[in-house]
This record gives structure tokens, C-alpha cells and sequence, in this order.
């Protein structure tokens, strides 16, 4: 804005002459004398242009020139909204726009004033909002397109990993580590290390609309990762995503990710690491020293700034560490198992239809039916075996499933020595085990009807015998042989339908 209104000032009410004006206002005395004269001849009083605003004042004085000028502005505009939509289109040039709003507008804009005129309506679009941070509120997470390098030690090969970058909102305090990864664990496991590092958590996290983070991105009701759900409970944070495309949301952690870039990976580029542990230590080296640097044009570092904002208004770090695990939405098979990992688990048999959520941790697994937890088996270490609870079944196939070799001898071996020494015989002479389990059940069940103490005895009787068959362990029993008593055997004497040699020695008496 031109200083008239000063010159004009100094001129009519402290008599200042025009070289005194310019030494005062540092302007130039052909600036003083051209304002001067231009009020002079516009005709105005100086009581009259003090009520006069800055613009209006230039507008009036100036009016000549701006006339003069003035046919660009009484030339129709183009549609900067349709211009700015078009270009978007693939190969779309403002030299083929321009030359399609000539073609309909003769009289408009020649081509470098069509130009200039967009760029300033789009420079007007793209203003930015300041955001002003709490401290202790916000912290910022994102991944750096940048990589750093590690080198496979027996084959040279080099592989470029990933590098995990939080930084908070208020103090600007960065961590970074190098993960392989932006896979599940590998993120959510990153905040962990992350709260660490800073020995508080954030009020809310802000993170990018990654795949691990963010199952599904929407600007008003995004769908968070069950995991990273769990995380944020755990620590007791919240989730805030940035806006789907809009990195201006994160900020803080772009400009982070720049200064780790510049600080630590311009810093690394000529070291060679062969493993993350080694690639770690040397981030962790220049990550403290980077926060510990004082800022340019502030009298504090990073790490001085999070001590004093940040850290006193954050939520306390947590005791337990988190554990990390996964959510998996399984279905039912007929068998009544769930298949996680190509690994088999049982689940109650009567939740079979119906929707599960399985939890995967480290060392167990945990099957839930809305909130409630039905099932938890130990996690198999081997691929395509089956981890089967007998109590998930139906009752009769308890009752089939509960005959396993270890139940059956078990069984035996409750009743008494010589119930097991019986049993373990008949399985070891069948050719597969199974073939003795049923003579084996035959066996056992005989003690529902006449006791484990009269089933001994009769083993023991078996086993002196020979016997092997379940018949005859049953005919012992029904006899009586277990109590040591005898049934009287039916010979010719006393059998009352046989006549016998005495008979026919009388009837041969009779007759001589």
C-alpha cells in the first residue's frame, strides 16, 4: 500500500516540505512530489480525505491510470472453476483451454493474461489454516518414502526397508526406527516402542489412512483396524485419521519425516548395516542428538519443548505392555472347527452357524461369540493338526470320542492290575490298535453291571485261562466262577429226560 495518507498528513498538518517528508517516510522526494500533485489536482480537501479509507483514497488519486487500464478488466473472464476442473483430465493444457475460450470469446484474455489470471484465482484456493497445538494432545505418525538399505550378508543382495516416523504436534519431539515392514505388527508394535521412547502417550494418535491402521478410510467415520482398536485402549489414546488425501491434515510428521531424512538417513547413506538391530542403534544415535539440537530461530530444543509441553499434559505410559495379536473371522466347519493359520480348533458345537471372532496372540488362541469368550485352546506349533477340546462336542459324540487308547488304559488301569494287563493283551494281539478297542469297551462296560471288584476277578481268572474273548469274560461273571461257586453240570444221572444203562439192565431182568 502506498504511504499517501502520511505524505498528505505531514504536508497539510506539520508543514513539512516535500524533502523532509522524504527523509522521514525513507520514499523518494519524486514519490512525495507526484502525490502532491495528484491530490492537488483531484480537487479534495484535506478535511475530506482524512475520512477516506487507504483504498479509496489510492483509488481516487490513482483513477487516471487505472482507466487507462481498464480494458482488461471489461474483457469477459473465463470459468476458472471449469478451467481448474478440466485440467485434472489427462493431457489437458491451459493452451488448448485458452485456445477453446478465445474461440468463443474473440474479445477475451490474450493467452499469457489467461494464465496469470488463473494462477492467481488459484493461488487464493489453496490458502492453508494454521493449526495450533495443545501440548500433550496431538502426536502424528506416518512411514517415510525414503528408505533406508540394509545388505544381505551371504548373498550382497541390497533390500531396502521401512522407516516408522511419530512425531508430537506441540514440541515437534520425533522417534524413528526401521522396520521391515508396514504390516500389522510392525505398526502397531512401532507405537509401542514409540511410547517408550517418550515415556507418555498422546491424547490422540493421527495417523495416515494406512491398510494396518485403518481398515476402511471415509473423511467422517473411518473404519479402524481391530488391533489398532485394542492398542488404543490399551493405552487409552484416541484415533484420529487424517482426511483421505489430504497430508496437510499430518503436517507435523511430513515436515518430521523430512528432518529425519535430511539429520539421519543423508547422515547413514555411506554406512553399510547387515540387520535392523545394527540400522536401529545408529537412528537411536542421531535421533537423540537431532532432538537434543536447538532449533534455529528459538532458544530450545525439541526435547526441552516436549518436556515442558508435551510430556506434563500426556497420558501416563502403562505398566503392562501391550501384546500384540489379531483378529480373524472364521467359519464353522460340520466337525465343529475353526481353521486359523491352517491350524484346526474346536469350538462349542452349538455355536455352529453362527458369526465368531478369533483372537490370536502369541502363545493361545481365543474364540469369541460377540463379548463373550467360548472358547481358548494352546496355539499348535505344527500346520494341519487339530486341537480338539471333547467337551466342544455333542454329548454322543463325547461318548464315542472319549475312547482314545490313553482313556481306555487309564480305565483298566482303575479297576486293577490284571483289568489292564487283560486289556493292554487284547490290543497287542490285533494288527492296528483300533481293532482292540471295541473287545476293549465290551470289557470295561461289564463293570456298570457287576461291579470293577467282580470284573478283576474275572480278569484274573482270563488272564490264568487264556481268555480273551468278551463272551467269556461275561460267562465267568454270569456263573458265578469270579466267586469261586460251581453250577452243578447236567450229566445222564441227573438229568430227568435221559433213561441211562440202569434203565435197560432192569428191562432186561423183566423180560427173562
Amino acid at each position: 500500500m502506498r504511504r499517501i495518507r502520511d505524505c498528505l498528513r505531514l504536508n497539510f498538518e506539520v508543514n513539512m516540505n516535500q524533502s523532509q517528508i522524504s527523509r522521514t517516510l525513507k520514499i523518494g522526494r519524486g514519490t512525495v512530489q507526484s502525490y502532491l500533485h495528484r491530490f492537488q489536482a483531484s480537487g479534495l480537501c484535506w478535511e475530506t480525505a482524512c475520512s477516506y479509507s487507504d483504498e479509496q483514497l489510492e483509488a481516487f488519486l490513482f483513477k487516471k491510470s487505472r482507466d487507462s487500464n481498464s480494458t482488461i478488466s471489461t474483457r469477459p473472464l473465463p470459468d476458472f472453476n471449469y478451467i481448474h476442473k478440466e485440467m485434472k483430465h489427462p493431457s489437458v493444457t491451459l493452451q488448448l483451454l485458452w485456445e477453446e475460450y478465445i474461440a468463443t470469446h474473440p474479445d477475451g484474455l490474450k493467452r499469457s493474461q489467461f494464465c496469470w489470471h488463473y494462477n492467481q484465482w488459484l493461488k487464493r484456493q489453496n490458502g492453508s489454516m494454521r493449526q495450533t497445538h495443545k501440548g500433550g494432545e496431538k502426536a502424528f505418525v506416518d512411514y517415510s518414502g525414503k528408505k533406508p538399505e540394509l545388505i544381505d550378508f551371504n548373498t550382497g543382495e541390497i533390500c531396502k526397508v521401512e522407516l516408522f516416523v511419530m512425531c508430537w504436534g506441540a514440541s515437534q519431539h520425533l522417534y524413528a526406527e526401521a522396520q521391515e515392514s508396514q504390516d500389522l505388527e510392525n505398526w502397531t508394535m512401532g507405537h509401542v516402542r514409540a511410547f517408550e521412547y517418550f515415556g507418555c502417550v498422546p491424547r490422540l494418535v493421527v495417523p495416515d489412512n494406512l491398510k494396518s491402521g485403518v481398515n476402511k478410510a471415509c473423511i467422517y467415520d473411518p473404519d479402524i483396524n481391530r488391533t489398532y482398536q485394542e492398542l488404543s485402549e490399551h493405552y487409552g489414546f484416541g484415533v484420529l485419521p487424517a482426511r483421505p488425501a489430504k497430508p496437510k491434515d499430518k503436517a507435523k510428521v511430513e515436515n518430521g519425516v523430512q528432518i529425519i531424512q535430511r539429520w539421519i538417513l543423508a547422515r547413514l547413506r555411506n554406512r553399510r548395516f547387515f540387520n535392523l538391530y545394527q540400522l536401529n542403534q545408529a537412528i537411536r544415535e542421531l535421533l537423540d542428538e537431532c532432538n537434543k539440537k536447538r532449533f534455529q530461530k528459538m532458544p530450545y530444543s525439541r526435547e526441552e519443548l516436549f518436556n515442558d509441553l508435551d510430556k506434563p499434559n500426556a497420558l501416563k505410559l502403562v505398566e503392562n505392555r501391550f501384546e500384540f495379536c489379531q483378529w480373524y473371522h472364521p467359519t464353522i466347519s460340520p466337525d465343529y472347527h475353526i481353521e486359523i493359520e491352517k491350524r484346526y480348533y474346536s469350538v462349542p458345537w452349538e455355536y455352529y452357524g453362527k458369526s465368531l471372532d478369533v483372537r490370536l496372540l502369541k502363545q493361545t488362541i481365543e474364540v469369541y461369540q460377540g463379548r463373550n469368550r467360548i472358547a481358548v485352546h494352546p496355539r499348535s506349533p505344527k500346520p494341519f493338526t487339530f486341537t480338539t477340546d471333547i467337551k466342544h462336542l455333542p454329548q454322543r459324540h463325547q461318548k464315542y470320542a472319549w475312547w482314545t487308547l490313553e482313556n481306555i488304559m487309564k480305565r483298566s488301569r482303575d479297576i486293577g492290575s490284571s483289568t489292564e494287563k487283560l486289556v493292554d493283551k487284547i490290543i497287542k494281539t490285533k494288527i492296528h490298535p483300533l481293532q482292540g478297542y471295541r473287545p476293549a469297551q465290551g470289557i470295561l462296560r461289564l463293570a456298570n453291571t457287576y461291579g470293577e471288584t467282580r470284573l478283576e476277578s474275572a480278569c484274573s481268572i482270563a488272564l490264568e485261562f487264556g481268555f480273551t474273548r468278551v463272551r467269556q469274560i461275561k460267562d465267568i461273571l454270569k456263573n458265578g466262577k469270579d466267586k469261586g461257586q460251581t453250577v452243578p453240570q447236567k450229566t445222564v444221572k441227573n438229568c430227568g429226560n435221559v433213561r441211562g444203562k440202569e434203565y435197560y439192565t432192569k428191562q432186561q431182568e423183566l423180560e427173562i
